[in-house]
């Protein structure tokens, strides 16, 4: 009952912002007006220009951003019971231009909030691992990013120190969060689970570096703080909170043709990295405890075939992660799928989704529940882990409104529960609106 006021608070906030005078921001440089063509200002937005407002904050070097996301779902069968669970996430940041603003030349600084309420399908009703809604977690309001971005070297070397999620930067794929289930919207849960890999809304102190080693290909990395702590609620605006017990220490490299100039190679996205995390942590399986956590990841998208004339195209995806038994819950990880946009006749922006992931459970927990509880029917008798297959329509009847439809079939719901669960299937929704 305490959180409502914070949710009202935000929306109030997101008001204000769109009534404070923005000619107290301009500046003398303009922007040329944009060709007949071209849509009208706001046309991306429910809240639209706010009368021009927008834009002029937009010429002074302000870019404020909100966003509203809602996933509804019902279990009709399986899983511990039945039942439907609604969750949502309002957004609220702003990027500022410091060139326009201080001239302070290839300078942005973001700050974003993030607020989440509503009940979980999969922890409520399912009792599985891999979450069906993806911004169920973490119910209430927080500081998700305070930081500066700094382009150098013509935009070669990009550099973002602050206060922000790893996951910004590395590890991700976009072309997931054309699902819902958190297994493929937008990084593989085995690096968040396995270590202090920390992915949005999750903050923390770190420095990312973004080199471009050539025109398609990208060298990322960079040092960030592990302080399982900042998840509490109570350090939500604290992020100097005491708690740090190691170090996270990524590396990635990505190929991604078609994204130089004027190529003509169909895009795409193939992401190799690895970590080590200092952290001490509990050996898992074992008595005793492990100070050396790290993994591997091989991500891949790639567009197979592409109609320019109408933006109609497909693209297959997969991922695949691996890390050592000692200290990891989710040793394999396993993800393909593919995106179809562009269904029907006059359908040309509608996307088809199709994933299946699988997240294979550690043996030596399996063998530990199996040890431990006599009612458990041996080892084999547990299932090995969790696989979730999920199919999606999703359609954009206006700019700023995305509405998506989702039926997600989870096998072996129990298994990171060591139990048998019967299979479930969730049906449900997820609206997104952009402010």
């Amino acid at each position: 009952m305490q959180r409502q006021p914070r949710s009202r608070a935000a929306a109030i906030l997101l008001a204000t912002m769109a009534l404070v005078p923005a000619g107290a921001l301009a500046q003398a440089t303009s922007v040329p007006v944009a060709a007949a063509a071209a849509p009208p200002a706001g046309a991306s937005f429910m809240t639209g220009d706010w009368g021009g407002a927008r834009t002029r904050y937009t010429e002074a070097g302000v870019n404020l951003r909100g966003d509203y996301v809602s996933e509804t779902f019902a279990n009709v069968s399986g899983g511990q019971r039945r039942g439907s669970a609604y969750a949502q996430q309002l957004r609220l940041g702003a990027d500022f231009d410091m060139a326009r603003i201080a001239g302070w030349t290839g300078a942005t600084l973001h700050v974003t909030i993030n607020d989440r309420r509503g009940t979980g399908i999969s922890s409520d009703y399912i009792g599985n691992r891999l979450p069906v809604q993806e911004v169920y977690g973490g119910l209430y309001t927080r500081l998700s990013e305070a930081s500066i971005e700094q382009n150098l070297l013509a935009d070669r070397l990009n550099l973002r120190l602050g206060y922000f999620a790893m996951g910004n930067d590395l590890g991700g794929m976009a072309i997931g969060c054309q699902l819902v289930n958190a297994a493929f919207c937008a990084h593989p849960l085995s690096m968040s689970g396995n270590s202090g890999w920390y992915n949005y809304p999750n903050a923390r102190w770190g420095a990312a570096v973004r080199y471009k080693l050539a025109p398609e290909l990208l060298l990322r990395t960079g040092a960030f703080q592990n302080n399982p702590r900042l998840g509490e609620e109570h350090n939500a605006f604290k992020p100097f909170a005491s708690g740090t017990v190691g170090t996270m220490l990524p590396l990635e490299i990505e190929y991604a043709p078609g994204s130089a100039p004027h190529s003509t190679a169909l895009p795409g996205h193939y992401k190799l990295g690895a970590y080590y995390d200092s952290a001490r942590v509990a050996r898992q399986g074992e008595t005793g405890t492990v100070g050396q956590r790290y993994g591997v990841y091989l991500l891949a998208d790639q567009t197979v075939w592409r109609d320019g004339a109408n933006g109609r195209g497909l693209a297959l995806f997969g991922q695949f992660t691996a890390n050592p038994r000692a200290a990891s819950q989710i040793t394999r990880w396993y993800v393909a799928g593919l995106v179809k946009t562009g269904t029907f006749a006059g359908r040309d922006a509608d996307t088809l989704a199709l994933g299946v992931a699988h997240a294979q459970l550690n043996p030596r927990l399996r063998a530990q529940a199996a040890e431990s509880n006599p009612e458990i029917d041996g080892y084999t008798s547990l299932p090995a882990g969790e696989t979730v297959v999920e199919l999606t329509y999703g359609v954009q009847p206006l700019p700023w409104l995305g509405v998506r439809a989702s039926v997600q079939y989870i096998v072996d719901p129990g298994a990171f529960g060591y139990r048998s669960t019967p299979d479930a299937l969730a049906l449900g929704t997820q609206l997104r609106i952009a402010f």
